[in-house]
């Protein structure tokens, strides 16, 4: 068994919900504690959001070039923990001013993305579907659908698209507002009875986030919130787009924030994480770099 690094000691903190207040606390490392851990470990998950890859110049704080060498740590972190699957959490590259140019993007950034787990998991974010179609770009990263379910270990995990306008029509092609974001009936309704069918504890991954009602928000999110609510089985949704860290427990449902790898210049602004799911429904997220570190 591998003794965790440093940072790693340095950053681990446990999540304490008391009184309805959100404590953080430092533990003390204990190496038996540590070993118990590992034998109980039923499923880890390698989580990367919003790189926005590009092979273009730095506009702002996004360096969008720089997400491939972040990338590249990141990957190296995930075959250090044997992780069991990897999900983006969207905006995996960034708009260009042709088709071409941006499959370009998607098949360079893929290329890295796919050298971890064959098991791999795409969340579609708006820059994703900016100039390329919702088909394009599944076709891109072989995968057939933008919304579904799948089991790993005693785990239901969700993959969600909220890439769809008010009106219901997808996004694509430049055709919307990224401040319009919304889970359209039919994937309500498919979430509900996909939640149904399940007896296993749930995990959902989206881009736009479930927990607030701004810009950064789907439009709709209270709807979907009571149906994973009203389920009474999900653990936590795991969620992008505002680019920073962020955790709200709602209802019981831990609503975590993963923070953009695309911000900011150098190794030291990297960010990723690793999920782990234990074999009594705990969950530890292990946070590198920009990333925090939460144990629930």
């Amino acid at each position: 068994m591998s003794i965790p690094d440093r940072h790693d000691l340095h950053l681990s903190r446990r999540v304490i919900l008391r009184h309805g207040t959100l404590l953080l606390a430092a533990p003390a490392f204990n190496p038996s504690q540590c070993l118990s851990d590992e034998l109980h470990a039923e499923t880890r998950v390698g989580m990367v959001t919003d790189l926005h890859y590009a092979d273009k110049v730095a506009a702002g704080s996004r360096h969008y070039r720089e997400t491939l060498p972040k990338l590249i740590e990141a990957t190296s972190q995930f075959e250090k923990d044997k992780v069991d699957l990897v999900v983006e959490l969207g905006d995996f590259i960034d708009a260009a001013d042709s088709v071409d140019t941006e499959l370009r993007y998607l098949k360079a950034v893929n290329d890295q993305f796919s050298k971890v787990s064959s098991d791999r998991h795409y969340v579609l974010g708006n820059h994703c579907v900016d100039t390329l179609t919702k088909e394009e770009f599944l076709d891109g990263v072989e995968r057939p659908k933008s919304y579904y379910s799948f089991d790993r270990g005693q785990t239901h995990f969700v993959i969600l698209d909220a890439c769809f306008k008010s009106d219901g029509q997808p996004y694509g092609r430049r055709n919307f507002e990224w401040t319009d974001a919304n889970i359209p009936p039919a994937e309500l309704e498919w979430l509900k009875a996909d939640l149904e069918a399940t007896a296993k504890p749930v995990v959902v991954f989206t881009h736009q986030r479930l927990d607030v009602s701004n810009n950064h928000g789907v439009r709709n999110c209270p709807e979907v919130r009571h149906v994973l609510e009203s389920s009474g089985k999900v653990l936590a949704v795991f969620q992008g787009h505002s680019h920073q860290n962020d955790l709200r427990d709602i209802a019981g449902i831990h609503y975590c924030t993963l923070v953009a790898m695309v911000e900011g210049s150098g190794a030291a602004n990297n960010g990723f994480s690793v999920m782990t799911i234990f074999a009594d429904g705990g969950i530890r997220v292990s946070g590198f770099r920009k990333q925090n570190p939460y144990d629930w």
